[in-house]
């Protein structure tokens, strides 16, 4: 109920920043989804979720870059899990 009355007050603005974070998430997916086929080592899947940790704490203190936070963070979680299913396939 109070959900609904947010979203009547504020308007379309909070619906569309819900939908502007989900290219966060798209974006680096579908650019792991692509990597997935090359088939990378386990270390270069290791190196790349280490990059994207590194970058986003390095994004949090930059004043323009801290809005595209959500970028290397999914990319470093989604080859995660890509990391996890190459593993739970060889056992």
């Amino acid at each position: 109920m109070i959900l609904i009355i947010i979203i009547d007050i504020v308007g379309e603005t909070m619906l569309q920043r819900a939908l502007g974070s989900g290219w966060g998430v798209l974006l680096p997916g579908i650019f792991i989804a692509g990597l997935a086929f090359t088939d990378l080592s386990v270390h270069a899947w290791k190196a790349m979720i280490v990059l994207g940790l590194l970058l986003t704490s390095l994004m949090l203190y930059h004043k323009r870059l801290r809005h595209f936070v959500l970028l290397p963070s999914c990319a470093a979680v989604i080859a995660g899990v890509v990391l996890m299913m190459m593993n739970w396939n060889q056992g």
